[in-house]
């Protein structure tokens, strides 16, 4: 059995988008994303001296990720932007929006960071490390990196949605500042299933860990 050994002193939980946007009835629903929440606050319960940070889309109406601010195209359809592809959502996460919330069924108070990403209009952002591509052809970092570093942190445990997008990117991005990195592979969901085992071929490949709820492991 693999087994993630963590601690409260080098530590974080990384949740990702548990947002309404992203489940059953949401704009930008995850199959089954819905299901991540019950045993996600389980993990955090299980694994309470261990901080967590979650992070949240919080899009401005017109978004450039969003199909409707492009005439003619539809969601899901990609684009090349800024020189890289760039897949179309419906409108989603729209800051302040009732769906845009963090679902309720995750403790709020168990987390010591709310980090808000995708708020420039002008560019999208899936991981909680970096934006995506801009028009200066930078990925700006959110600062999550320094914040860790800052806190002593030295291995990060990823899980939320979604798998094949934002929680990736993340992952692949704690990966590259240096963190060793798992993702609970059972507290997320992909927005299409079918990527699935290609992605945990392209995690692992980068030296990212693949574990279950039960391996990761307090120390």
């Amino acid at each position: 059995m693999a087994r993630f050994e963590v601690n409260p002193d080098d530590t974080v939980i990384l949740v990702v988008d548990p947002q309404l946007t992203f489940m059953p009835g949401g704009e930008l629903a995850v199959p089954e994303g819905d299901r991540i929440v019950e045993p996600g606050r389980r993990f955090l319960e299980r694994l309470e001296p261990v901080q967590a940070v979650v992070t949240q889309d919080w899009h401005p109406p017109g978004h450039v990720s969003f199909a409707s601010s492009h005439p003619g195209k539809r969601p899901f359809e990609t684009i090349d932007l800024y020189g890289h592809p760039q897949t179309l959502w419906p409108d989603h996460a729209v800051q302040g929006s009732e769906t845009a919330r963090i679902h309720p069924g995750l403790p709020l108070d168990r987390f010591v960071l709310i980090l808000r990403k995708g708020f420039h209009r002008d560019r999208d952002s899936y991981s909680a490390f970096r934006e995506n591509y801009g028009p200066d052809g930078k990925r700006i970092a959110t600062g999550l990196a320094g914040y860790l570093r800052e806190k002593g942190v030295e291995r990060v445990v990823v899980w939320g949605l979604a798998f094949d997008y934002c929680v990736g990117w993340s992952a692949l991005d704690a990966r590259a500042e240096g963190f060793r990195v798992c993702i609970v592979a059972d507290l997320t969901r992909a927005v299409d299933p079918g990527q699935f085992d290609a992605c945990c071929r392209r995690y692992r490949d980068a030296g990212i860990e693949l574990v279950c709820a039960e391996e990761v492991v307090l120390v």
